[in-house]
């Protein structure tokens, strides 16, 4: 079995002990059913992580929390080397989920989650706030999972003009359009920004939207992949391209 990854945002270093945070001394315990003397990584979220050794809780902590006893670690990049940010435009909920932790696994660096003319769910309030907080979490989990050390932004936008505008980078800037009559190209690029649209594609004013920004509309090949699927595959031809999987 894989050694269990858990992100601890406190300083981490060599020798030290560190208390469990109550989410992941809950996992460690309750889900995984860890025992003193097993072997866990720590990370981060910052680039960093480290073996380490589960302790039991210190006689006089009433929490009963588990410790960790930090051995070697340090530095260990495994960021993609394309740099890529992906503004998905609203989808189901459940979708959206799935989306994000595909998205971390496959090293995507920024997703930004935004509403467009023709999303099924709209966010409000406390519920936009907590959808938002649950996508930052399954991030997190994904990391855990895929060996990131660096827990890549995931954001809510207010607007898609907001999430297109801060989005805009200074390599490749490209919406996905099955219209279009041209599609992704293999000149290196110092980094790319995808824009996806919802289930029923954006409205011609969105993408001219984009297109006044400076983005460059492009295709997938012939077929029209579902809206949860299309950034992933273009962010998979791009990583393919720059050398990703060599």
């Amino acid at each position: 079995m894989a050694i269990p990854r858990f992100l601890i945002t406190a300083r981490l270093a060599p020798g030290e002990l560190v208390r469990l945070p109550e989410a992941v001394d809950h996992h460690a315990r309750r889900v995984l059913r860890l025992q003193p003397g097993a072997a866990l990584v720590l990370f981060d979220g910052k680039g960093c992580e480290f073996a380490a050794t589960l302790e039991p809780p210190p006689a006089n902590d009433n929490t009963s929390h588990f410790q960790a006893r930090i051995h070697e670690g340090g530095p260990v990049d495994r960021e993609a080397k394309l740099p890529i940010t992906l503004v998905q435009a609203m989808s189901t909920l459940e979708k959206v989920d799935w989306l994000v932790e595909k998205a971390v696994e496959l090293g995507i660096g920024r997703l930004i989650v935004a509403p467009s003319e023709r999303s099924l769910v709209r966010l409000d309030g406390p519920r936009r706030e907590r959808r938002a907080q649950r996508w930052r979490d399954i991030a997190v989990a994904a990391c855990s999972q895929c060996g990131r050390n660096r827990i890549p932004e995931v954001l809510l936008a207010m607007s898609l003009d907001e999430a297109v505008q801060s989005a805009r980078g200074p390599g490749a800037n490209w919406i996905l359009d099955p219209r279009a009559v041209t599609g992704l190209d293999a000149r290196n690029h110092a980094a790319a920004t995808l824009v996806v649209g919802p289930e029923g594609g954006f409205t011609q004013e969105e993408t001219a939207m984009a297109l006044a920004l400076g983005y460059r509309a492009v295709r997938l090949g012939a077929r029209i992949l579902r809206t949860e699927t299309a950034g992933l595959v273009a962010a998979s031809a791009l990583l393919a391209l720059h050398g990703e999987f060599s």
